[in-house]
């Protein structure tokens, strides 16, 4: 790659502590979400993985099971212990790392005090929210005064598939990254376009994972039934206009089917970079990012790369850069 030609910026990425690890084991997380083992990490071989790919910077984030495993005390520990651990990491990698901070939903006191401190104390990013907790979703009236105070922050939230609470059936015994995750991001979603969530927080910046999971292609039916069932309101945009304002991270398998498919709902301008390491294995990563290094770019574009880079610090502008590299 050619010193004129831009980094990744991943805002998919992730990060495990031994602490958090022995914690959610002890909560019964033995094998995460169906899957036969726990990922190590390391800011070394992270950084090492993210040089071999010429990714400049990773933001870090815990991902499924997330960190509220039933007692909303220990859940407020946890979180401050796991937001703690990856601004640490941040402060050790000046350009290479950011924060998206854990919330103990739903626990919306204990939420409220993180936020505050996440952003004024650790300096986070943005906040990242599983579609439920314990099937709570996103679109819960009990959580309007979170996104009341992310929305005033013209916070970043970073949306994450965890397994339905109906898991064990529909799952059929079957690792639930697999379907679960991509229709438990579509049903949080909905849910956030249902409950009006997304309508009255315009301030938000709003990044859906795995190139929108299935909303691509239920889009249009989720517009007719909102158009059908919903209280008419002329003056709201639709479902499908909701949608276009959202960002979509380029996680996982996208290609050759589900991206074309995100982009017959929205625009190049709001498509991210992401790798979902460590719980993508390092091998996976590099096929992936080879793969859209070798894709034909979008009209308009120069690569994948300095679009999605160039969206990517549009939607992410305090994210620090390495001390010796200056804004093109």
């Amino acid at each position: 790659m050619s010193c004129d030609t831009p980094g990744y910026l991943d805002v998919h990425a992730h990060f495990v502590t031994d602490s958090y690890v022995r914690q959610a084991r002890a909560a019964g997380h033995e094998l995460p979400d169906g899957v036969p083992a726990w990922p190590t990490w390391s800011a070394t071989a992270h950084l090492e993985l993210m040089d071999r790919c010429a990714i400049e910077t990773a933001m870090l984030s815990i991902s499924s099971p997330g960190i509220h495993f039933g007692d909303d005390t220990a859940a407020r520990r946890l979180a401050r212990e796991v937001n703690e651990a990856g601004a640490e990491t941040v402060r050790e990698h000046p350009g290479r790392f950011g924060l998206f901070a854990s919330l103990p939903l739903p626990d919306v006191d204990g939420a409220l005090e993180e936020i505050a401190y996440a952003y004024d104390d650790l300096h986070a990013d943005g906040v990242i929210l599983e579609t439920n907790t314990h099937g709570s979703y996103l679109g819960n009236g009990d959580l309007e005064p979170v996104w009341a105070e992310l929305d005033r922050r013209g916070a970043v939230v970073f949306l994450h598939p965890t397994s339905p609470v109906c898991w064990e059936r529909s799952a059929l015994g079957r690792p639930r990254p697999m379907i679960e995750f991509i229709f438990d991001t579509a049903r949080s979603v909905t849910d956030l376009l249902m409950a009006g969530t997304l309508e009255r927080h315009r301030d938000l910046t709003v990044i859906v994972p795995h190139c929108g999971g299935a909303l691509p292609v239920l889009a249009d039916r989720i517009d007719g039934f909102m158009n059908t069932f919903m209280p008419p309101r002329p003056e709201s945009p639709t479902a499908v206009e909701q949608l276009g304002r959202l960002y979509y991270d380029l996680a996982g398998p996208v290609l050759p089917r589900q991206l074309p498919a995100l982009l017959g709902l929205v625009g190049t301008d709001r498509l991210l970079y992401g790798s979902d390491h460590c719980w993508t294995p390092a091998a996976a990563v590099q096929a992936h990012i080879a793969g859209l290094d070798s894709a034909p770019a979008p009209e308009g574009a120069v690569s994948w790369r300095a679009l999605t880079t160039a969206n990517a610090r549009r939607v992410l502008p305090r994210t620090p850069r390495r001390p010796t590299e200056s804004p093109s």
